[in-house]
Formats: structure tokens, C-alpha cells, sequence
């Protein structure tokens, strides 16, 4: 479930570029989407006939984000960001791009120049600020399901007292890091902070493969990603400051899918917090998204339909039993008719080729696939299941009508589920609930919510004087 049209800080990447033309240097241009207009920068570098990349979307206070493939023959140019299921194609002059910009089957003219951009100062009032009442370590474990990879983390503990209830933080989809930092925003900060102070021990870490944790994120599924949460758990079991018997997870977005997948398994987890969770495949879900988002930014009836029957047919496709290059140009066929007329053939080939490379990804077939229900109907201890009114992009009725549904199925008689009105996919108090509104939002994680789940937690939960 992509957090936004951008993702996420990363890295350069380096690929080799044969033209001698020279493109190094700063292009900026303005995206026109429905209801917003949003700054779209590429930093290039040339030396010695290599190229670096990466993006920015400063609107969004998203910078770094790494540029997964270049191919420069000039004049045309085509770049991709995996991390966000981007593709820009366009005609290089010496001083501008004309082009297209293409996210997720959604496609956007966008014209780059030569310029650099002043980045906006945003406030962010809920991060919190030293000095804390709480002790705070850097903490390491291992998961030897992975070859033994190191992950990097922080754990959270109350000042005084021992035996602490815990609950391990599991974040969505993308390279995210302890504080599943999006725009700026670091919710899951913002979750340690509130819980620790009322006496809840946090565990929350870097991706596989993100900041200060080993592994390779990039081959990992959400299967993979489950193992990681287990090796956590284990990792606060063996320490004599945590009840064993009180380790909780709470999961936003994918994490609401990978927390079930450990709970099913492991009948010793006290409890689960479900936020913004999938109660659908994820092909399902991806359907889902695209229609309640396209419907937020004013595409009509007409379109919303020829897009999800599209999509569909695409989904169907990328999760045939048929991997082979038949099924591959199958959906090169269905999406070529719907690239912008005036990239050239060989531009649209690259487009749609980066569209199929990203659906044959081990992340994404696993996901499109997996039915989040199976693991539901396992789990049998205590589920708090909440998500917003305004969620575009996990849309909250129904996936909390069908996680209610499994787990009602499974026999589990301890399930709470609510929905709060006004909040968006990240809990926030939204205008619209589109993604593109998320940067604009200085309230990181609503406080009734927040409120919610340790109230929750503390009645239904964890019965312990340790408490408040």
C-alpha cells in the first residue's frame, strides 16, 4: 500500500550511459494533478560517462528517493523509481524535458528545467523533544531465518519498574526505518513516546535492509518481513526487564497484515493492534485504492470503470500461474493502448516493461496474492482493529467488515473494531484523504486515537498495576 505518489529517502544509484551528451545537473517541474500541484525534482550527475540519480518531491518533504534505472539515448530519456512505481519518459532539449510522468497506471504531462528549488521548513509539533522520562537504548538482534541478518532498532522503557508490558511497532509497506518516517512525519516516534509514557515498553525497527539493519529488502516478501517481527519478539523474551507473557504487536498498513501472519503462529503474542489493516488480497486491495482515489481526485464514472477493468485484467495476469514471457507481453499489450500518444514506441515499450517488471517482483506477487483472512482466522488472542473514515488507500468499511468477519470465523470472541471519523490513512485529521495531502498535515498521528489504543490495551489487554 504505497504511502503516497512519492516514497521515501534513499540512496544514489549507479548505471553506465552511453550517449556522451552531457544531462547532469538539477531539473525541476510542476505536476498538475487534480487537486494539487506538486514540485517534481531529479538531481542528475554525470562523471566519466556513469550516471547518478535521485528524486526529490519537496512539496512532500520527500528527498533522496533512489532512481532504480536510467537510459539515456539522446534525445530520449527514461527513468524509473521502483520505490514508488514511477516512470518518466521524456524528449531532452539543453536547457528542458518535455515528458510524462506515469505512477501506477495513472499518467501526468510534466516538463523539467534546469534550476534548483529552496526547501520549505515544515512544522511537525508532536515529534517529541528531549529530555524524555524514559530510558531509550540502541538495540540489535538477529533473525536466523535470514542467514542471520542483523536488525537495528530502539527499544523504549519506562524509568522506574520492571516486568514491563511491551509491544513491538510493524510498518508498511516500502524501506521504512524505526520511525517509519514519511515526509517528515515519524509516527511510530510519536507511538513510542505516547506509550512508554504511560509505562509501555517499544520496541520498533529498521526495515531488513533499511538504515541500520542487514538483509536485502528488495527480494524480501511480507512472509520474509514476518520473520523479522518474530525474531523481535524473541529478542524481548529473553530480556528480564519484559513480561514474557505481555509482548503485544501493533501493525499500520502492511504490518497489520504481517502482524496475524506471527500472532496465527505464535499463540504466546497478548495481543494485536490492527491499524489501517487489509482485510482483502492484494489485488483487492490495490482495486480498491485506485477507484476511492481517482474517485477523491474527480475522474468520472466512465473512467473509474475502464480503469478497475483494466487493472484487473492486469492483476489477473501478473498472478497466472503463467510467468513466462507470454504473460508478460500479455500485459504489455493491454497497457500500451493507454500510454500518452505522443512518447515514442520505444518509450512506451520502457514504460510498460517497468510496469511488468515491478508486478513480477517477489514483493508484489506475494502480495496481489496473499489473503490476509487465512491468518486472521488463527489468531486468538485479543484484536483491536482501527482505521479512518477518509482512508483512500486501504478503504476503511470494508477491510474492517472482513477483518471482523475472519476473526468472528475463527472462533476469536475478543475483537474490538473502530472507525474514526475524519482520519486519513496515516490518522490524521484530512480534508480529503489523499496522499498528496499528507505533507500538508502537521499533526503527525491523531491524539484520540493514540489515546484509543492504550486505553484499549490497558482494559482489554494487559491487567497490571503497573500502569498509568
Amino acid at each position: 500500500m504505497q504511502k503516497s505518489i512519492l516514497l521515501l529517502v534513499g540512496f544514489f544509484a549507479t548505471f553506465n550511459v552511453t550517449d556522451a551528451q552531457n544531462i547532469s545537473g538539477t531539473w525541476t517541474g510542476k505536476l498538475d494533478l487534480p487537486t494539487v500541484q506538486l514540485t517534481i525534482v531529479f538531481h542528475l550527475k554525470d562523471s566519466a560517462g556513469v550516471q547518478t540519480g535521485k528524486m526529490d518531491s519537496p512539496d512532500q518533504h520527500a528527498f533522496g528517493i533512489p532512481v532504480s534505472k536510467i537510459a539515456f539515448n539522446a534525445p530520449d530519456l527514461h527513468i524509473e523509481v521502483a520505490n514508488g512505481a514511477i516512470v518518466y519518459d521524456g524528449r531532452v532539449t539543453s536547457d528542458s524535458v518535455q515528458g510524462n510522468f506515469k505512477q501506477s497506471g495513472q499518467v501526468f504531462s510534466l516538463v523539467l528545467r534546469r534550476s534548483e528549488i529552496q526547501n520549505k521548513k515544515v512544522n511537525r509539533p508532536q515529534e517529541p523533544k528531549p529530555p524524555f522520562p524514559y530510558r531509550s537504548e540502541e538495540v540489535e538482534f538477529i533473525n536466523h531465518k535470514a542467514n542471520g541478518i542483523k536488525l537495528a532498532g530502539t527499544l523504549t522503557l519506562p524509568e522506574k519498574g520492571k516486568n514491563f508490558p511491551a509491544v513491538i511497532l510493524i510498518s508498511g509497506s516500502g524501506p521504512q526505518d524505526r520511525d517509519e518516517t514519511i515526509m517528515e512525519h515519524k509516527p511510530f516516534l510519536v507511538i513510542a513516546d505516547h506509550f512508554t509514557r504511560k509505562g509501555i515498553a517499544v520496541l520498533r525497527f529498521d526495515d531488513r535492509g533499511t538504515a541500520k539493519s542487514e538483509g536485502n529488502f528488495q527480494n524480501a516478501t511480507s512472509a520474509d518481513f514476518a520473520t523479522d517481527v518474530e525474531a523481535a519478539v524473541q529478542f524481548l523474551k529473553g530480556r528480564k526487564d519484559i513480561s514474557a507473557g505481555r509482548i503485544g504487536l501493533i501493525g499500520h498498513s502492511e504490518g497489520g497484515m504481517i502482524a496475524p501472519m506471527v500472532a496465527a503462529n505464535d499463540k504466546t503474542i497478548g495481543f494485536i493492534v490492527l491499524m489501517a489493516a487489509p482485510g482483502y488480497s492484494g489485488a483487492d486491495i490495490l482495486l480498491m485504492q485506485a477507484n476511492a482515489i481517482g474517485k477523491a481526485s474527480g475522474m468520472t464514472e466512465e473512467q473509474l470503470k475502464t480503469a478497475g477493468e483494466l487493472n484487473k485484467r492486469i492483476y489477473e495476469y501478473a498472478t497466472s500461474a503463467n510467468k513466462d514471457s507470454s504473460a508478460k507481453q500479455e500485459i504489455i499489450k493491454e497497457l500500451m493502448p493507454y500510454l500518452p500518444q505522443n512518447l515514442t514506441e520505444k518509450q512506451k515499450e520502457n514504460m510498460a516493461n517497468a510496469q511488468v517488471e515491478q508486478l513480477m517482483s517477489p514483493w508484489m506477487q506475494y502480495f496481489l496474492k496473499k489473503d490476509p483472512t487465512e491468518d486472521l482466522k488463527k489468531v486468538k488472542c485479543p484484536v483491536l482493529a482501527l482505521s479512518g473514515s477518509k482512508d483512500l488507500q486501504v478503504p476503511a468499511e470494508r477491510n474492517i467488515v472482513a477483518i471482523q468477519k475472519a476473526l468472528k470465523e475463527g472462533g476469536n470472541k475478543n475483537v474490538t473494531t473502530k472507525v474514526f471519523p475524519g482520519l486519513n490513512h496515516l490518522f490524521q485529521h484530512a480534508d480529503t484523504g489523499l496522499p498528496a495531502e499528507y505533507h500538508q498535515i502537521e499533526e503527525t498521528i491523531s491524539p484520540e486515537a493514540l489515546a484509543y489504543i492504550v486505553e484499549w490495551i490497558d482494559k482489554t489487554s494487559i491487567k497490571s498495576n503497573l500502569f498509568f
